[in-house]
């Protein structure tokens, strides 16, 4: 990806390769070729932004699109207008725009017993038939119909879908550990699973598809693909854990790049400390550099460096002549400090990236990508990108067109 310049005094920018997005659900297909892709573009696509994530994915071969919330479910709906794609939602509370949502041909999750009377209620109210996923909890012990309530939900659901109500088109689990390979619960959902769609089946209901498979289980246990298979961080091109190996190993690549300029270059004598609370002591007569973010924008606070850790990982620099640095001390609300060195020469304007399109540091790249800052910060790569700031504008770059 050819980035657009940051030369417009804009202090960061998050770019979206929407042609990686696609690549990835490209990618995607081929570890699951006899399953549909639900491409999930839940929290505003993982922060990358959902219509232009769901666009890029459709172009990439998705079928079917997921969201958590019915406002989610709403706006993909209306900003998709005439697109050939099943919009599923699963996080619904009593009182939802149940009758919305029917009408706007959105699938509903039954995850509740209670969840049963307010699709048919919405139906009645939309004047058609309601299409319903029935959601199982197999062990995950979050969200999903009780093993226990399950005969009865079902037997409930095929009379509603007798009387014209609703449709179970679905039925659906998710796991726990898929992304810890060998793990025992794996085999115990899974076993679960085929349980409840025998269930299901007694009941006297056929759906249309059945899934399970979240990003790492799509991409690494096939016995479980099933009739549809829902992606969620591999879409924007990570492995959903380092025990799974890196991006590249399974033909992903990032989506993002989040990048900003030095602020301010200046000298700093030896044994000063740099930004809050001191963490960070120079041990050195050396130069500083201020980049204009922090955890208001979406940067990690927990990846402050010097005593509180290593530090979040930024490149300084463009092409050959970059380098690699850890953030010097605290994060703070809107800024953060680079240690550049004693003969540093960069100058304020310079271009850095937090992270970018590279499967890590970690893995010998020379730019940083979002797991390296989850390594920094004790969390995930789904965190870091989901979590970057609405301050942070988002440019999208796609076969060499640039939009925001």
């Amino acid at each position: 990806m050819n980035l657009p310049p940051l030369d417009d005094g804009t202090p960061a920018q998050a770019v979206v390769d929407l042609d990686a997005i696609s690549d990835n659900l490209r990618a995607l297909r081929s570890h699951a070729p006899s399953s549909d892709v639900m491409a999930v573009v839940k929290a505003d696509g993982y922060g990358h932004g959902m219509l232009p994530a769901a666009r890029a994915a459709l172009a990439g071969g998705a079928t079917w699109l997921g969201v958590a919330t019915a406002a989610e479910a709403l706006t993909l709906r209306a900003g998709l207008s005439g697109a050939d794609v099943r919009v599923l939602v699963w996080l619904l509370t009593p009182g939802a725009p149940f009758a919305d949502l029917v009408r706007a041909d959105v699938d509903v999750t039954v995850a509740a017993p209670w969840a049963l009377d307010e699709v048919a209620a919405g139906a009645r109210a939309a004047g058609r038939a309601a299409r319903v996923h029935l959601k199982v909890d197999t062990g995950l012990s979050r969200g999903g119909v009780a093993a226990g309530d399950l005969p009865e939900v079902a037997r409930r659901a095929a009379a509603l879908e007798a009387s014209g109500e609703l449709s179970v088109v679905g039925v659906f689990s998710h796991l726990a550990c898929a992304d810890e390979p060998g793990h025992p619960s794996i085999a115990r959902q899974a076993t679960a699973f085929d349980a409840a769609l025998a269930v299901t089946g007694d009941a006297g209901l056929r759906p249309e598809v059945r899934h399970l498979a979240n990003s790492a289980a799509t991409l690494t246990l096939p016995e479980l693909h099933y009739d549809l298979v829902r992606p969620g961080i591999a879409v924007y091109g990570f492995a959903p854990s380092p025990a799974l190996g890196v991006p590249g190993d399974h033909g992903l690549r990032p989506a993002m790049t989040f990048r900003s300029r030095l602020a301010n270059v200046k000298q700093v004598a030896a044994g000063e400390g740099v930004s809050y609370g001191h963490l960070y002591t120079t041990s050195q007569d050396t130069t500083v550099g201020l980049v204009p973010v922090g955890y208001g924008d979406g940067v990690p606070r927990h990846a402050s460096g010097g005593s509180a850790g290593p530090g979040g990982p930024v490149a300084v620099g463009q092409g050959p002549g970059a380098r690699v640095l850890r953030v010097a001390g605290r994060v703070c609300m809107d800024q953060l400090v680079l240690d550049l060195g004693p003969d540093a020469a960069e100058r304020a304007g310079d271009v850095v990236t937090l992270f970018g399109s590279s499967d890590g540091v970690a893995h010998g790249a020379d730019v940083p990508n979002a797991q390296d800052w989850a390594d920094a910060a004790g969390t995930i790569s789904y965190e870091i990108v989901t979590r970057l700031g609405a301050r942070v504008p988002r440019v999208y770059v796609s076969e060499g067109d640039v939009h925001q």
